[in-house]
Parts: structure tokens; sequence; C-alpha cells
């Protein structure tokens, strides 16, 4: 399929041709880009979109030197250009940010910048740390990192300062390209405005900007020109500003999106899960709630709310200072379980899908099939021995059910994109057949088309009877699925809003109102025999 529009007409009238893309492909056991050109310019933002699995990566990685192409040639400022590795690409002035950050958390912020060029002094390779603090300050002025100390070490900050970090990084020598994947994926709001702060100084500079994202809001708002894949092909290149958020999607998933979901005809049933007086310091302080099986409870608040330590806590992955949890499977009433520990918690048929799921949820270098038995080895293993044909049928099985796009269940997790991954994370639970589901952000980082799925999907496990738990920081998402959202504030769950009854703004001043009373009551002064201001919130 051809882009809707030609890349020639797209240009931007803003600088000269920096990159030209003609014909590049890649095929691995089978094709994952096909035919795909595209040019940049100088002092443009270029959005580069499509659902996980389109080829984003894909066509990125080419550009950034870590893939070869199958097929396809590129021109960099008009000459050829073909980088065998990362670095030769950086040589010429392509660098990429990739999502996982390549800092070392123990050295400096200056050391990062120039881990490999260190400056020395002397005959015996000491490092000129006067030299290295004069570089460093430069590099970080040019990403707005002024007020940050160069010996500041890099794991102390927050992950906004750290991105700024690794595209100073990326930016020392000669930048004629840089390629941004998912840059805001782990930001504030406040550090999302910073970093677009930088992107315009980048483009003032006439640096050519790739921007990979699946945030509609944040693509009207920095690029120029869009390009859109759908299943490896480029199917549009043209202006941003054409581009309506309902046009965009259908673009990007070929069909159209409603505004509601269907998750079909369920029945709620009795409790499901009980939950009583959950604490931990002052980070989950007395939470109680209750969800009914076939229901879908969704938890929501500000960063720090204490939404995840929550999940944790009943999941028995951290361990609580007080609190019970009561869980009930189908036919059984409602019962205490002592949960001390995950396996506890698995036993009692409670699973938790982590926010996390490259780090704490995924062995990303085995294959599919090692994945999904990780939590069901009693179902495929022999005299203590993993069977792999029952292995492997037992993932064939969670491949059809949650439509895995895959060539089988011997592929690497790695290779898959992340909403196939998170697909595998839920599967492994589907085969255990817990019935208390725990999701952490189970939508984040994935595009629209995956969302849609994983929605789809959390339908048609209420419909089977199964109790649903979601955290997320998206609020129309959880407006979107669930039945009813408790709020967490300031580590307490201050309302629970059935969905007859709740708007935005009612569920923005419950996540807000915890911190609003905690601030009253230490501003209060304290009487000579009076209780700490922390002693006397209700609890």
């Amino acid at each position: 399929m051809s882009p809707s529009n030609d890349a020639s007409n797209a240009s931007d009238a803003s600088g000269a041709n920096v990159l030209t893309v003609t014909g590049i492909g890649k095929t691995y056991v089978e094709p994952v880009l096909a035919d795909a050109s595209l040019s940049l310019n100088a002092g443009e933002v270029l959005a580069l979109t499509g659902e996980n699995g389109a080829g984003k990566s894909t066509l990125s990685k080419i550009i950034g030197g870590l893939t070869d192409p199958t097929t396809g040639t590129m021109t960099l400022a008009g000459q050829p250009y073909a980088p065998r590795s990362r670095s030769d690409a950086e040589a010429l002035g392509v660098r990429m940010v990739m999502q996982e950050l390549n800092l070392l958390p123990t050295l400096s912020v200056a050391e990062n910048l120039f881990l490999n060029r260190l400056p020395r002094k002397g005959g015996f390779g000491w490092i000129d740390r006067r030299t290295l603090a004069q570089d460093a300050r430069h590099a970080m002025a040019q990403v707005g990192l002024d007020a940050i100390d160069p010996d500041t070490l890099v794991g102390s900050l927050g992950i906004g300062h750290q991105q700024m970090v690794e595209i100073a990084r990326n930016l020392i020598g000669d930048c004629r390209v840089l390629i941004l994947d998912e840059p805001t994926a782990m930001l504030t709001a406040r550090e999302v405005d910073l970093l677009f702060e930088q992107v315009e100084r980048l483009k003032a500079r006439g640096v050519a900007l790739v921007y990979i994202s699946h945030r509609l809001e944040e693509l009207r708002r920095i690029a120029e020109r869009a390009a859109v894949l759908r299943d490896g092909r480029l199917v549009h290149l043209g202006p941003m500003a054409e581009l309506t958020s309902d046009r965009l999607v259908t673009l990007m998933v070929g069909r159209e999106i409603g505004e509601r979901i269907d998750l079909g005809e369920r029945r709620i049933g009795d409790v499901a899960l009980k939950v009583e007086g959950m604490t931990r310091g002052t980070v989950v302080r007395e939470v109680s709630f209750e969800v009914r099986a076939g229901e879908i409870f969704g938890v929501s608040g500000l960063i720090g709310a204490g939404r995840t330590e929550l999940m944790r806590l009943i999941y028995g992955a951290d361990r609580a200072d007080a609190g019970q949890v009561s869980v009930a499977r189908a036919g059984q009433p409602l019962r205490r379980v002592n949960v001390q520990s995950p396996t506890d918690a698995v036993k009692a048929g409670i699973a938790l899908i982590t926010e996390d799921r490259k780090g704490e949820g995924l062995l990303l270098s085995l294959p599919i099939a090692a994945n999904v038995s990780l939590g069901n080895l009693g179902a495929v293993a022999r005299h203590g021995v993993v069977d792999t044909r029952r292995e492997a049928a037992l993932a064939q099985r969670q491949i059809e059910a949650m439509r895995i796009r895959t060539s089988g269940p011997a592929q690497a997790v790695s290779e898959l994109s992340g909403g196939n991954q998170q697909k595998v994370v839920i599967g492994r639970w589907l085969a255990r057949d817990c019935p208390v589901l725990l999701f952490d952000e189970p939508t984040r980082g994935i595009d629209v088309g995956a969302k849609f799925d994983i929605y789809g999907l959390m339908g048609a496990l209420t419909r089977e009877g199964r109790t649903l738990v979601v955290v997320s920081s998206d609020l129309r998402e959880l407006m979107l699925i669930c039945d009813r959202i408790g709020v967490m504030s300031a580590g307490r769950m201050t309302g629970v809003f059935e969905r007859a009854n709740w708007s935005q703004d009612a569920l923005l001043a419950a996540a807000f109102s915890g911190y609003a009373r905690r601030e009253a009551l230490l501003q209060e002064p304290i009487a000579p025999d009076a209780k700490a201001p922390e002693d006397n919130v209700e609890h």
C-alpha cells in the first residue's frame, strides 16, 4: 500500500533535506517492514507512529545503525548512508535515544556523558576532572540542565532528568538526526514540558528529529509531519495539522474505534475480593474495599498516591504492617487468606500483572513457551523435569486465546511488540486460572489498537466470572472500562465512585483531597500536649 501523501509533496520548508529513506524493508522469519520511503528535513519533527509491531522500532533501528535492512537504501545529506553499527551512525551524526535509558546510575552525570571519551592528563591516564566538569556543563546547558551539578550521581536524578542526560549524551559532537523512542512514557507533565522546550531548541539548531510515540495529543503538539506505519507498511505521510485524532487512530489500526467499549453481557456476582485495613507505613494507610466476581474495579490517583504499593501488598510482594485479604473462589464462600508472599497469593487465587513487564514480568531472552510455563510448572513438568511438548502445547493455547502475534511458542519474548509482551504475561496467569487478577498499568507503553485488544480481553475475563482490579494513570481509560473506581490520595482511598455517579472533576478532586488535608494539618499549630498532626488524622 502506498502512503496517502507522497514524501516529496510533504517536505517541510523549515530546512534542507537531511535524511532520505527509499524502499527500506526488513525480514526475519517473515517481513516486519516493507518498502518504507520517507525524507527528513533539518529543523523539523517527524512523528513516527503506529500500532505495536507495525515496524516503528525496526525502521528507527535501521536508521540508527542497530539493524541492517534487508532491502532499500538511505542517504544522509545527499551521500550514501549504510551504517554497520550504532557507533558508525553516531559518528555520522545520527543518534537514537531508546526507551530503556543507556545510563549507569552509580556514575556521575559527567562520567555518563563522556564515558567512552573521558579527558586525560599526565602520562598515567588520570582523568582530568576539571576538563570533564567543564565539558559536561557545556553539554548539559544544551538541554537545560544548567542547574544540576555534573558530579551528581545519575541514580539520584528523577527519570525526567535522566532522560535529559541521555539526550545530552547523544548531542555531543555533530548531531544531524535525533530519534526519540517513546521519550515521555515515564515522565510527569512538568517533565514533558521540559522535554518539549529542549526539542524546540534542537529544532532551532537545525537538528532533524524523529519522534516515536503513541500519545496522539503529544504528536499534534510537537510534530510538523506524521508518518503512520501499519503491518510493516507506510500507509500515510503528510502534514500533522491535516490529521484529526480519529483519522490518525483509523490509519494506525485500519478500522474505526468508538468512544465506548462494549465488554459484553456480564453477571456481577458476590464479593470475590475483600481488602480490610491494608497499611504499610505512610505509603498505604488503612485501605479497605470490596470487588465482586465479574466486576472491573479501577484504582486511580496521582503519582505517589500508593496505587502500585497497594497492589504489591495485596499480592504479598511487600510485607504489610496491618491488613487482611479475603478471596472467594467459584462456588465457595469468602474466606480470609494469609498472604505473606507472592507464592501465598497465587495459591489463594490472586495474580499480579506488574507495571514493569520487562523488569519484573518477563524473561525477555527466553521463548514464549518458557515465559507462559513459569507460573504453571505443575502442568508441564513430569518428575520435576519440564516436558517441552506439554510446554509448547500450553503456550500455543495461550497464543491462540490471546491472539498473540508471533511465529510460534519458540520465539523469544524480546522480539515481540510491547502489546504482545503484555499478552504473554496475562496468558501466563490465565493458564493458572486465578480468579482475582490485579492489573498495574496494563496498557502503559502500548498502542491504541493493542489497548483495545486488552480491554476486550478484560471483558472476556469478567464474563468468565473473574474479578479484576485495574490501576491506571489514564483516568479516561478507567472511566471507559470500569464498573467502579476507587481513588487513592496520599496513601488513603478517599472515595469509591459508581459509574452512574462519577465525573472527571469529582475523581480529580478526590485524588487531590488527601494532599490538601495533609498540608492543612501540617500547617496547624500544635498545642503543648497535643499529638502530632499525623496521629490526629481520621482513619
